[in-house]
């Protein structure tokens, strides 16, 4: 067993492989609640991420892995981890401002009952690790295998973690829920001015029950409210609706066309965010669709117009 106390996760890269046919290499937590196997065929098991010297297995979440190997003739070596930071660590780590004023957002199931539709929403917003190590958020959009998040997130899917219902069941609990996990499987179209990539997911209906968000293909109105869901600093699903900056009231669009990554493509916000958010879908709570791609922190925080993005993913949804 790999046991890192304090971690979010604990992921292992195993090198100088050899598993007989029949034999199933076991990664999983210490109850078995989350496992993954692994046979001579790696690709067959879509959780792992093959390299020159072997493969980066799916992360556990919590902070101890087992691994095991039924045939005491077949053979792995593990030869590196990553782990997630400690709640010390994390608290440590340097970040854009984007918390404005007092930290506003709480755990989405907060809003469970006082905010049914906006927690409604909140379903289809997952977490992202990226080869282990950096962090962002992503989203489906339509019914199809497609999901947003930023450009500079990432424009290469290999190695990257998609982790649905990464979420507290209680609202300011510690622990998360059942996660499902995927992998990014294909960059569909991305833009470094716009800051989106579209990308596909391995394992498909794993995650189809997890419903989708929409695009609502305008630019907002100043003073409309709205929120932001996503995992800020990688945290547990955060629901960012409040604002101390407006006494208290909803999240509201502070400016519309402002410059981003290029001239006029922003809109502009005070709701919370944090490194982690990037990729995060903005909200309208008029529609309850989506109508930015937040990926600036600031105070103003801000996120791409998702008229500008919409015109040109919409005929590949």
């Amino acid at each position: 067993m790999i046991d890192r106390p304090g971690s979010g996760y604990v992921k292992i890269h195993f090198t100088d492989l050899r598993i007989l046919p029949g034999d199933v290499l076991t990664v999983s937590n210490p109850d078995g609640t989350e496992k993954y196997t692994y046979n001579r065929d790696l690709r067959s098991s879509l959780t792992a991420t093959p390299d020159a010297t072997g493969f980066w297995a799916m992360s556990v979440t919590g902070s101890s892995a087992v691994v095991s190997l039924k045939n005491p003739l077949s053979r792995v070596r593990i030869d590196k981890i990553t782990r997630g930071y400690t709640e010390a660590e994390m608290s440590s780590q340097p970040s854009v401002q984007s918390i404005c004023g007092t930290n506003d957002y709480k755990d989405a199931v907060c809003y469970q009952s006082s905010n049914p539709t906006e927690w409604g929403k909140t379903a289809s917003v997952a977490k992202l690790l990226k080869n282990g190590s950096s962090l962002c958020t992503a989203w489906r959009v339509g019914p199809k295998n497609n999901m947003l998040t930023n450009n500079h997130c990432f424009t290469s899917t290999n190695g990257i973690e998609v982790w649905f219902n990464y979420q507290c069941p209680t609202c300011g609990g510690t622990t998360s829920a059942t996660v499902t996990k995927v992998l990014a499987d294909r960059v569909i179209k991305t833009d470094s001015g716009l800051d989106y990539t579209l990308f596909s997911v391995n394992n498909f209906t794993a995650i189809s029950s997890f419903g989708y968000l929409e695009l609502d293909a305008r630019v907002p109105a100043v003073g409309e409210e709205m929120y932001i869901v996503g995992h800020p600093a990688g945290k547990l699903k955060k629901l960012s609706l409040r604002d101390n900056n407006n006494g208290g009231g909803y999240c509201v669009v502070r400016a519309v066309r402002v410059n981003g990554n290029v001239s006029q493509s922003d809109i502009s916000y005070m709701c919370d965010t944090e490194g982690g958010s990037s990729g995060s879908p903005v909200l309208s709570r008029r529609t309850h669709k989506v109508i930015g791609l937040h990926h600036f922190g600031g105070c103003p925080n801000q996120g791409v117009r998702i008229d500008l993005v919409a015109a040109q993913i919409n005929p590949l949804l």
